[in-house]
């Protein structure tokens, strides 16, 4: 029903454009007028105004793009309306954009009307163009946002939180089944909120109601990031209008909330007990930036940490649980070894606590890697013409490098789609970005540079799941039977809410 009713928009946009637009639509390919006899890289056959929006719309993006690369090459170019887009779908050719090229190749698109909303034009950092701005963006983030002492502010939060998540399963399993993908969701708001506002944000529930909706609505389907300059499609677009509404609630919290923190301003705190909200408020006031932190730029850095941390743990936990459930010997190993090396009677398990494990971290790699969190990754721009594997990328291309069908590609792969963690057993590959096949966070300039935040919060939130819990399926479901299908969001993640019995595990005094 879901895909019949994208299919109907689809096709009424088109009528609509045809009708009002066509004069002014071109199925010139950019760069292919001024350079005809460059080689593009090939792609599936095109129709008029719409390119090859019929061939992505089959099924979920990700998946449909794999399957179109495995019979056209691992650079596949697709025009999307008037967006002409490379799709990257292999290890070579994703070093070749992310790291040979990588300065040609780290904008962020122009023309998309969703990146443009939820990246408030260019503030914040996610979806920044590259340029002064970004950079400075980008060292304020990782010399001031994830330095020592916020990252030791943030282990208490994130160690109060979890402890918090398993009180509500505890509380959950006494009364029957517990939905453990509403549970490790609410972890990630709630601990992201903590480090952003330190609990001084009072409309902290209607921020993540709000992100929420923004969350369905990019999910959806937006004809006016395929035909950005008609002005007729943007007028008839209400799903526009509602993440307009939704991503301007939002900044109107933080705004309030920075408004608030102002004016309850007495003295400073020391550097460990700033929130990241105080660490930007006080930078605000340094005279010595070459771009000044203005309210809505802090808004929109704000956001971009709270979508991209949130997506992430919420997403991977929940398929985590999912993998560990189908395949109950890996459960039973993982368990093994948190509950064996941490021994008996411990309460909440801390990123300290894990540091001798090293299969809960393999099945943490394994999870990314079947379930990367954005599959396609954030899409990118190419600012000049380029060349790659004897192929013409005209300027101005959106690119897609797709992650998931990298890391499931038998080429890099021993049976890729099988749940295996000791996979990386005695093996270096890890999600720096050093290893081409496996890029669950991007590589380069453009790498999430919250990665430790990320996979610390994943690591201490299973490790604590699997220690004091012992988990059945319900009703006796078979573990084949896990139901694994996707839907869309910021990420990806389950489509259906994975519930399961949970029993505390009574653990040894002597153990």
């Amino acid at each position: 029903m879901e895909l019949l009713t994208i299919y109907a928009v689809s096709l009424a946009t088109v009528v609509l454009i045809i009708w009002f637009h066509k004069p002014r639509v071109s199925a010139t390919t950019p760069g292919n007028k001024s350079n005809p006899n460059k080689r593009l890289p090939p792609g599936p056959w095109t129709l008029p105004i719409i390119g090859s929006i019929h061939h992505v719309m089959r099924g979920l993006g990700h998946r449909t793009m794999m399957e179109l690369s495995r019979r056209h090459g691992p650079l596949m170019f697709l025009r999307l309306g008037e967006v002409p887009t490379l799709v990257v779908s292999s290890a070579e050719a994703a070093e070749l954009v992310m790291k040979t090229h990588d300065l040609a190749f780290c904008s962020r698109p122009t023309t998309s009307v969703t990146i443009d909303i939820v990246g408030c034009k260019g503030k914040g950092i996610g979806f920044a163009p590259y340029g002064d701005r970004w950079r400075q963006m980008k060292k304020i983030v990782v010399m001031e946002l994830l330095c020592a002492a916020q990252v030791k502010r943030i282990e208490s939060i994130r160690a109060e939180e979890v402890g918090r998540l398993l009180q509500s399963v505890a509380a959950g399993a006494r009364a029957g089944v517990v939905n453990i993908s509403e549970e490790v969701k609410a972890l990630a708001p709630d601990l992201v909120a903590m480090a952003m506002f330190g609990g001084k944000c009072a409309e902290k529930s209607d921020f993540v109601i709000q992100y929420d909706e923004v969350s369905k609505l990019v999910s959806g389907f937006f004809p006016v990031d395929f035909f950005p300059s008609s002005r007729l499609v943007r007028w008839l677009s209400i799903g526009e209008r509602r993440l307009v509404r939704s991503y301007g609630r939002i900044q109107r919290i933080i705004a309030s909330t920075i408004e608030s923190r102002k004016a309850a301003k007495n003295g400073a705190c020391s550097p460990d007990q700033e929130d990241l909200l105080g660490v930007m408020l006080r930078l605000q006031e340094d005279d010595s930036l070459t771009f000044p932190l203005t309210s809505e730029i802090i808004g929109a850095v704000m956001f971009d940490i709270f979508g991209g941390a949130t997506t992430t743990i919420g997403s991977t936990l929940e398929w985590a649980m999912s993998e560990l459930m189908k395949k109950p010997e890996a459960m039973q190993k993982a368990q093994q070894e948190v509950r064996k090396e941490l021994g008996g009677l411990r309460g909440v398990i801390t990123n300290t606590d894990l540091v001798g494990l090293s299969h809960i971290r393999m099945v943490i790699k394994e999870v990314l890697r079947l379930h990367p969190p954005n599959p396609l990754l954030v899409p990118r721009e190419s600012t000049e013409d380029c060349e790659i594997l004897g192929y013409h990328v005209p300027k101005g291309t959106k690119v897609l490098v797709n992650a998931f069908a990298i890391s499931r590609d038998p080429r890099y792969w021993n049976n890729p789609e099988a749940f295996n963690p000791e996979r990386f057993e005695n093996s270096n590959i890890d999600y720096k970005g050093t290893n081409f096949e496996f890029t669950p966070f991007g590589s380069g300039r453009r790498q999430c540079p919250a990665i430790m935040f990320g996979t610390s919060t994943l690591e201490i939130a299973l490790a604590n799941l699997l220690y004091h819990f012992d988990w059945m399926l319900p009703d006796g479901l078979s573990p084949e039977l896990v139901d694994m299908s996707e839907k869309y969001g910021m990420g990806v993640s389950k489509k259906l809410d994975l519930h399961l019995r949970a029993i505390p595990y009574v653990h040894s005094s002597a153990a």
